[in-house]
């Protein structure tokens, strides 16, 4: 059997690590007491950037934050004819929100999956609760650590208990003497107390500190050895604090004779040979939620002494007498039960045997073998027909977004309109069109990334419409390089296209100044809602007051504008419908997309079937005339496509392939079927290649989009208009990719 492990891994100092090391070492050496022989490999966590020396077996490194690699590392597993795959989790570890990024690998894995679980949330946040239920759905067994476990997984994240497996956490088999131990480290004629990890301020260390000096005055033998590092995580973010507190807090004490802090991440051999010198083992954890302690288990492995908080491993590892617990962050409790335990040596003895004999059968050989028999019965029973899947996005071949050419083309007045080439062209001035969309794309781009130049940028943008804005609420739309307006009332795509914006920032707005600035250009504008004519600018409006109300559902009378003008594109759909043309007009135009993503929106709100139906109708026949062998073909603009008539090829714009990207999204959500989403996928791969000319217009070196293709080719030129098209498109790729993987979230 070949096996598969993904985790952290040596010479990383991570416990999940040193725990995958020893389940990888005891699952081979455990079978070579069978005929059969076990082989494996590691896919090795990397993180934040930090490269590693790792043995031979680590075959597949994965940066964190990447998501390309996860992908990359997947592919190798499917390749690699390993029989079955071990995933250590704890969300800490994998990137992206709550640890997601692991789902796409997981999601395309094709051998049977057991993964072991090291944290379980009892009160997860909804992210954390989406993920590890996705996990658990994927996995065929998975492994806990205690019974407490069991009961989260089934009452809090709905899995099976037939699906789950206890395997208690296991321990070295690495024997010592106490005696020599001792000796060793000039110990012989101390009263030794240990405790051992990663030192952060939720182990309670100060809780030990506190009870020395009532101990010591009887014992002044007594001393604390505290054997471990600062945690990676709590040193990157706070340094050394929590180490210069307890350092402070042993000088008030005076107890720098009592206490040592050993801070090292020492290797198994000599962790051990302390745990054997140590009388009384002690985890001070300051809280519950903590339902597994590798440390505890080692203790009891060994058959320590163990007094500990009462955490939701300690209360169970250490019932029927293997250990003692003393209340959280309570030093007086503590004070007494230690120097009662020291009064007592027969005590010791008690939970020291207790311990010992719970310990022989959790050695890493035994805990192997349980994983073994496991990942046995899973291949031979358990083994699932690989499905057809979805087609999905693939991140291996989108470019990491960037802001780098609209921060090229945006001023302190907002963003220019056109580009040549990479260059803003500031002859052509401004245009709100641009302004909108631009809007929308950082708001978007903040919501998803937390990207702190997009929150920077939005005022920009947003002070251009308000400034745009006509006493009567319309707008204008172009404004010359030196700030002189160029009309007097912008067009009706225009109006709606800001609306669109306005809409998404009352629904998503990252600060209230913004909202308040953004509802009071959005209601001056509201009163003419109503008098728009062109379907285009109605149906971009109603986008926008979909998102209002997404927020304000109980405005009544701005849903029944929002009826009233669904029933506008409906009336056009009706009058121009005929057998064989589904649509609104009597030709294709430009934005075509736009028309069915408004109702698709509307539909969620008004709960009207008419409004439904038209949606999907006019939908599948654009698809039908858009999407042919596999890739998306965009109306041309040069003649556009009229009713009898043959469709134009060329003069295809980023506008049109975004307007398919984001009513395919709408559509998934109302429909929940996924073929929306890989007819997404395809719609945005029109800008990197997949297209009528096979060229890609995605800019890697400008990070812009060009502005279309003609006849001759690529038009080059990369304006605000086909730029933000694209980063809009990009932003839902990955707002569905994301979706895809966490089916049981709604994302906005």
């Amino acid at each position: 059997m070949k096996i598969t492990y993904i985790a952290t891994y040596p010479p990383r100092e991570c416990g999940i690590g040193t725990f995958t090391n020893n389940l990888f070492k005891s699952m081979l050496r455990q079978n070579e007491q069978h005929e059969q022989t076990n082989e494996g490999f590691v896919v090795a966590l990397n993180d934040n950037e930090l490269t590693y020396k790792y043995p031979e077996e680590v075959k597949v490194t994965i940066r964190q934050d990447h998501q390309e690699d996860y992908l990359k590392a997947v592919k190798y597993i499917n390749l690699s004819g390993a029989d079955v795959c071990i995933l250590q989790h704890e969300f800490g570890i994998f990137g992206g929100q709550s640890g997601v990024y692991i789902l796409p690998l997981l999601h395309r894995l094709e051998i049977p999956l057991i993964v072991t679980l090291h944290t379980i949330l009892k009160t997860p946040s909804y992210n954390e609760k989406a993920v590890l239920k996705e996990i658990c759905k994927m996995a065929c067994k998975i492994v806990v650590m205690s019974h407490k476990a069991i009961e989260f997984l089934t009452t809090i994240y709905d899995v099976p208990k037939e699906k789950i497996a206890l395997i208690e956490h296991g321990v070295p088999d690495i024997h010592f003497s106490p005696e020599k131990s001792k000796k060793e480290f000039k110990l012989e004629k101390k009263k030794v107390l240990l405790t051992f990890g990663f030192i952060g301020r939720s182990k309670g260390i100060e809780t030990v500190i506190k009870a020395l000096p009532e101990v010591v005055k009887k014992y002044p033998e007594v001393i604390y050895i505290v054997l471990g590092k600062t945690h990676p995580n709590v040193l990157r973010h706070s340094g050394e604090e929590y180490r210069i507190f307890l350092l402070r807090l042993v000088k008030n004490l005076h107890l720098e004779n009592h206490v040592v802090f050993l801070n090292e991440f020492i290797d198994e051999q000599d962790l051990f040979k302390y745990l054997y010198a140590c009388d009384i083992y002690i985890t001070p954890y300051l809280n519950e939620a903590q339902i597994t302690s590798g440390t505890l288990s080692y203790a009891v492995g060994v058959g320590a002494a163990v007094l500990s908080t009462p955490y939701w491993h300690a209360a169970e590892l250490l019932a029927h007498g293997r250990g003692k617990l003393f209340q959280f962050n309570d030093s007086d409790d503590l004070a007494n039960t230690l120097t009662e335990l020291l009064d007592k040596p027969e005590e010791q003895v008690k939970l020291k045997n207790k311990a010992a004999e719970y310990g022989r059968n959790i050695t890493w050989p035994k805990t192997g073998e349980k994983y073994v028999a496991l990942a046995e019965k899973i291949v031979k029973d358990e083994r699932p027909v690989p499905a057809k899947k979805e087609t999905e996005p693939d991140l291996l071949i989108l470019p990491p977004f960037s802001l780098a050419h609209i921060n090229r083309l945006t001023d302190d007045t907002g963003i220019i309109q056109h580009a040549k080439f990479g260059i803003p062209n500031l002859k052509e001035g401004y245009c709100l069109d641009d302004n909108s969309r631009a809007l929308l794309m950082v708001l978007m781009a903040y919501k998803q990334m937390k990207d702190m130049r997009a929150l920077e940028l939005s005022p920009i943008y947003l002070s251009y419409i308000h400034y745009m804005q006509n006493a009567d609420g319309t707008f204008r739309n172009f404004l010359s390089f030196n700030r002189n307006f160029l009309d007097e009332i912008g067009s009706e795509d225009s109006f709606g296209r800001t609306i669109w914006a306005l809409g998404y920032l009352l629904a998503n707005a990252p600060n209230d100044a913004y909202y308040q600035t953004g509802k009071l250009i959005f209601f001056n504008a509201a009163p003419n809602f109503e008098s728009l004519k062109s379907i285009r600018g109605i149906a971009n409006t109603m986008i926008g007051i979909c998102y209002y109300l997404r927020s304000n559902p109980s405005d009544d009378s701005m849903t029944e504008r929002l009826r009233n003008l669904a029933n506008v594109l409906i009336k056009h759909y009706t009058e121009n419908q005929s057998p064989g043309w589904n649509w609104f007009e009597s030709l294709l135009a430009y934005d075509n997309g736009i028309l069915p993503l408004a109702l698709l929106h509307s539909a969620k709100i008004l709960n009207d079937d008419k409004v439904t139906q038209t949606a999907i109708d006019s939908m599948n026949f654009l698809t039908q005339h858009t999407l042919k062998d596999n890739y998306l073909s965009v109306i041309g603009n040069e003649k556009w496509y009229k009713k009898e008539g043959e469709r134009s090829l060329f003069a295809q714009q980023p506008i049109d392939a975004m307007a398919m990207v984001l009513m395919y999204h709408e559509a998934y959500f109302v429909t929940k079927d996924k073929d929306f989403l890989n007819k997404l996928y395809t719609s945005f791969l029109w800008f990197l290649g997949e297209n009528d000319l096979r060229m890609s217009l995605y800019d890697f070196e400008t990070k812009g989009c060009c502005d279309g293709f003609e006849r001759y080719g690529v038009n080059r030129n990369q304006g605000a208009e086909s730029s933000l098209a694209y980063l809009i498109s990009h932003l839902t790729v990955l707002q569905a990719y994301e979706e895809f993987h966490k089916s049981d979230l709604r994302l906005v």
